[in-house]
Order: C-alpha cells, then structure tokens, then sequence
C-alpha cells in the first residue's frame, strides 16, 4: 500500500508529446488531474506534466463528503463505491483534557449517500483521477521536471521541461499552449517564480506522520472516521485516519519551533513525546507496528497573492494550502480544479480568455478558504473552546458542519464567525527553522 511498484511507476511514459497544446496542466495531483479530465471531456487539446512517477505517494488521505458532486461529474462514483477505501461516516474530535466528544455525523445533517465519503491511499487515488484524464483525452506524461515557466512579456505561453526517460533518455522540450494552469501544490512553481506566495505568520506549523499496522478502530460506522486528538496543553494535535489493509495514517502537527527545534531530536523521539501526552492515541497505537519510517514535512499555511494573470491560472495548493486539521487539501483542490475548469470552458466560447474570465470564480472559492482557516484559528487559540461555544450557541452546531463536510461555499455559513468573535491563535514569531520532507 505504502510501496510504489517499480512496474506500474510508468504508465504514460510512451505517450507522444507535441509542441502545442490548448492548455497545459503542471501537476498531476487531484487538483490537476480533475482539471484536466474536464478540459479533455471537452475536446480541449491538454498536456499534463506530473514531476513524480505514479502510483505517486503523498500524504493527505482524507475526504470530504463534499467531494461527491466532482466524483460524479467525473464518473467515478461507482468505481469509488466497488473500491477497498474505508467508507467515512463523520470526524470525532478528543479534547486536550481527553475527552472523547459526540462525532459529527455527516447523515445527520444530509439524509443523502454523498453524505458518506472516504479515506483513500493517494497513489491509488491520484492514478484513478489520473486515469479519468487519460480516459478523456488528456496526454499525461510522468517523470516531467518543469525547468522554467515560459513568459512572453506579462503572458505566459509555455513551460521549458525535461521529459525524463530511463530508456530513450531525457529529452529537453519547450511546449507552448494559450493557458498553463498550475497545479504543482506546495511547489507553487509560478507563484514562486513571481514572489507572490505569502505564508501566514499564524500558522507557521511542522508535521511528523508514519503508519501502523492493526491499531484499534472503532466498529460499525465508526471504524472509518477520523479522529482528531489535542495533546495536554494543546501543545500539538494528532490525526487517526484508518486506511485499507489495517493500516492507519497517524500524524502529528504543532509549532515549527516546538516540533523542530534544531536540538537534535529525532522525529520519532519528538513523535514519541507528543504521544506521551495523548492517552486516547497510546490506546489505540499500543498493539500496532510501525509500519516505515516517520516522515516530516512543513505545514506552513500560506497564499498567493496573485492567482491568476495573462495565459495562467492556480488552482489547489498552488492557489493556497490550509493547515491540514480539518483535512480539507482533496476538496480545496477538486473544488478549484473544477472552477478553474469551467471558466476555462466559457471562456473559449466566448473567445475571451483574459484575466478577468480566468478568474471569476477566485472570490467565491477565496471566500471558501477563508471559512476553512477561520476555523482552523479557533482550534489553535488555547482560549477558545468548542464544546463551550456549542453549550452557548447550540444552534450553530449546524454550520460547523457544514464546514466539517468541506460546504464552505454554501451562503450563510460563516454566521458561526461573528459569534465566536476574533478567535486568533499565538503567533511564531520570528520562525524561521525549515524541515526536510523525508
């Protein structure tokens, strides 16, 4: 599950690569690959170019009831319905004192079977959204390094690439296309280029994640659901995210200057301390087995502060990335896939394909992310608590949700901000410590 087969890392290695396309798609992540599924269903002539081999590891395996309406839309609900991933019925959340709270039950707000979603192992998932996109038309090449993004003035107008080949050798490409979406995640490879990413300084945080072989689940409808735990102190918080074959995805995230100190800890030992300091995940680890090493990675939350401009457009973690609590990376990135999409869409009808049209969707999905990270900053301020907002404003239960199940751009739904008031956690200042992803 964990292990990329040798054999099946190259599918799409022999695919025939032109020098024009209509668009080009950097990335295959969910982000790029749902956009380019759409483009492709629609005759549009789309290259994707993936830097990594698939099936491609990748951490973030949870998903969102709210992800149903793009899985139908791209014809994957019955294969995800005959699939092996564990069946997501609600999030749980265990407080800093250790106490096990009720679990929001997405059913109980949407009598509906796209209230139920899943946990996924990425390789297999990435390589089905993949798949679609090679289904639809979409020439996808992996093993594809972008070594510039190509500008004619203010307009983009291409990628220069080496196309990596163990048996024909690497060959070094410029490929053209009227619009080149980004979708290269963290990498943010334009954002980057033009200096237009920006971290938010309140959510500097680090992450030590591995997988254990037969930890306690729960039964029944709850042997899927993720559980998030706070450690005493709310000094850092850890997920349970039960995966296929007894496997369970288990990270832990706290302040980049907490985590990653620079004293020489290893991760495990860090890993080890936090754990200490979480009754409920000792239980539920305590007959497992390490299953790898412990990986680590930055979870700095940041966005870009131009995402779209002449020829190019962001979308998923390349627009943005959201501190990883509320497991919202597969949504964000689909939900601006298919946005990003459809103005791409109307714009070659309407031969317009400026700015402007490229962009008309970054307000109301700016709006969805900022919903996301507003509550992301309530479950880091130490003052605040869920359970006795809940007590004060009952009715409010619903909009948190809401959000929980990723309906961020459903209106009204962030009434629930104006009762918590300016909910704002700590600050690392001055963090400047960075990690290696491992």
């Amino acid at each position: 599950m964990i292990q990329i087969s040798p054999s099946t890392q190259c599918p799409y290695m022999k695919t025939p690569v032109q020098d024009q396309y209509d668009v080009l798609v950097l990335g295959g992540g969910p982000a790029g690959a749902t956009c380019a599924a759409l483009l492709a269903e629609k005759g549009k002539r789309v290259l994707l170019l993936e830097r990594g081999l698939t099936p491609r590891f990748h951490v973030g395996e949870s998903l969102l009831p709210k992800c149903y309406p793009t899985l139908k839309r791209l014809g994957l609900l019955e294969t995800m319905k005959q699939s092996a991933f564990p069946k997501k019925y609600s999030v749980q959340f265990v407080t800093e004192m250790g106490k096990v709270t009720k679990p929001f039950y997405f059913d109980e707000y949407i009598p509906h079977e796209s209230s139920q979603t899943w946990q996924v192992e990425r390789g297999d998932f990435d390589s089905l959204l993949l798949s679609k996109a090679a289904e639809n038309g979409a020439v996808i090449r992996t093993n594809a390094h972008i070594m510039d993004v190509l500008f004619e003035g203010q307009r983009a107008v291409g990628v220069k690439v080496k196309l990596k080949d163990p048996e024909a050798g690497d060959e070094v490409r410029e490929i053209r296309a009227d619009l080149t979406v980004d979708a290269t995640g963290q990498s943010a490879v334009i954002a980057t280029r033009l200096g237009v990413k920006k971290s938010d300084p309140l959510l500097k945080k680090g992450t030590i994640w591995g997988y254990f072989e037969n930890a306690l689940r729960d039964e029944g409808r709850d042997e899927g659901a993720t559980i998030i735990m706070q450690t005493a102190g709310k000094s850092s918080w850890f997920w349970y995210i039960p995966l296929s074959n007894n496997i369970v995805s288990v990270g832990c995230t706290g302040s980049m200057n907490y985590m990653f100190a620079g004293d020489g800890t290893t991760p495990a030992e860090v890993f080890n301390r936090e754990l200490a300091k979480c009754p409920e995940m000792q239980r539920r680890l305590e007959p497992s087995t390490q299953h790898g090493d412990f990986k680590t990675t930055k979870d700095f939350s940041y966005r870009a502060q131009q995402t779209v401009g002449e020829g190019w457009v962001l979308i998923g973690d390349a627009f943005g990335f959201i501190d990883p609590v509320y497991s919202s990376g597969v949504l964000l990135a689909m939900a601006s896939a298919e946005m990003a999409a459809d103005a791409i869409l109307d714009g070659y009808e309407k031969n317009d394909l400026s700015p402007e049209q490229l962009g008309r969707w970054n307000d109301n999905y700016t709006a969805g992310l900022e919903n996301f990270k507003r509550l992301v900053y309530a479950f880091y301020a130490p003052q605040f608590s869920f359970g006795d907002f809940f007590k004060e404003y009952p009715e409010y239960r619903n909009h948190m949700t809401d959000i929980l199940m990723g309906d961020v751009f459903k209106p009204g739904v962030d009434e629930i901000f104006d009762k918590m008031g300016d909910v704002i956690p700590p600050s690392d200042v001055g963090e400047e410590s960075e990690t290696v992803i491992a």
